[in-house]
């Protein structure tokens, strides 16, 4: 993907989020989420039969996956700011499709995590084109951070108990995006310790 465009929709969707105050983990830039959610796109779009243009759409969409959930754009906002940045800056992205696809990843309505992510919303992900394979990005970013540090975050530990159900859910995904994901719900048994004797010189 051309590297000017892929900044200038990274530092767009980034403003988006900065202008609502949203932070990733409770103290990064959300700008940190959007653009590991991205590697993960172009880092499997091997996997992908697609032009160039489809593939800076799919990146285009995973920059900007959270952007009607979280920073209060509506679906005709973000399509009319995906247009003017494809007008002005000469992108090769489709404004329309992009927006469906971060439309069919926004959560539903709901009092709990499983209501919001539901039977009709992973319906949703599954008839748009291209967003099974943008959540997949945006669930391995979220489990690679979770996994970071050590202690595991508690999100972690809700990943690895929803994988079965996600992966029953989400539709058709590249395998080995689904091997990564299980390598992050298990993750390498700590070494047992060793115990340190120190040699006594007498």
């Amino acid at each position: 993907m051309n590297l000017t465009h892929f900044d200038l929709l990274a530092q767009t969707a980034a403003r988006v989020h900065a202008e609502t105050n949203h932070h990733y983990g409770g103290y990064l830039p959300y700008e940190f989420h959007l653009r590991l959610t991205a590697s993960f796109a172009s880092r499997y779009m091997y996997c992908l039969e697609v032009d160039e243009a489809t593939e800076e759409t799919i990146v285009a969409a995973a920059l900007f996956h959270d952007a009607i959930e979280d920073a209060r754009l509506t679906y005709n906002d973000l399509k009319k700011l995906l247009t003017r940045l494809r007008d002005e800056h000469n992108l090769l992205l489709d404004a329309t499709a992009a927006a469906e696809i971060v439309y069919a990843l926004t959560n539903d309505k709901g009092r709990t995590r499983a209501e919001r992510a539901g039977a009709a919303y992973y319906a949703g992900i599954r008839q748009t084109p291209w967003a099974p394979y943008v959540k997949m990005c945006d669930r391995l970013a979220n489990m690679t951070f979770s996994t970071l540090w050590h202690p595991v975050q508690r999100m972690a530990h809700v990943y690895a108990e929803e994988m079965p159900h996600f992966l029953e859910e989400i539709g058709e995904v590249p395998q080995p995006m689904i091997d990564e994901a299980l390598r992050l719900c298990h993750p390498a048994k700590k070494k047992k310790k060793k115990t340190c004797q120190r040699e006594v010189v007498f």
